[in-house]
């Protein structure tokens, strides 16, 4: 099986890729290929050109999941709570909403490690590359607030970083 470097190297060269068969669906799905969608899935896709051996508890991945699903968790969190936040003062205002966050967050630290399979169970499928993806796309969507259809690319970017694990692992099952 390949390992860590194999796997986010030919995520980080192969990403061209799935922009191009991005670009070439556009007539069939409505992706928006910004330069902050392109971004923002080019990190989503390296990550989950590594993300499912996350289920390995000496893995990099695994020990790295945590604190990026935290801060992601947070930072969505934050982006929607603070505009209902209204104290007397801007200082409190921010401060709360921080608070909100950073606790959704820690709480998200230890719900991740809670949900976790055994090495090579679900996460190692198509099903669960389609639930990163989707999760991507939510985030990207509801949590930060981009377009549909550059939200749209973000989690087809996610889906297929992960899926590129599946292909270089000889893996490839539907659940």
């Amino acid at each position: 099986m390949p390992n860590y470097d194999t796997h986010v190297l030919s995520g980080i060269i192969s990403y061209p890729a799935a922009v191009l068969i991005a670009a070439l669906m556009r007539g069939y799905v409505p992706f928006e290929l910004t330069a902050v969608s392109t971004m923002l899935g080019y990190a989503f896709y390296v990550l989950g050109s590594d993300l499912p051996d996350m289920d390995h508890p000496n893995a990099l991945i695994h020990r790295g999941t945590k604190p990026i699903v935290a801060v992601a968790v947070g930072s969505a969190v934050f982006i929607r709570v603070h505009p209902y936040i209204n104290t007397s003062s801007d200082w409190m205002n921010l401060t709360l909403s921080w608070l909100i966050a950073s606790a959704t967050a820690f709480a998200s630290w230890f719900a991740f490690t809670a949900v976790m399979p055994k090495h090579r169970g679900i996460v190692h499928s198509l099903l669960f590359a389609l639930i990163y993806g989707g999760v991507v796309f939510l985030l990207a969507h509801t949590g930060i607030g981009m377009s549909y259809g550059e939200s749209l690319f973000v989690g087809f970017a996610a889906f297929s970083g992960y899926t590129l694990h599946l292909i270089l692992d000889r893996d490839v099952a539907l659940v």
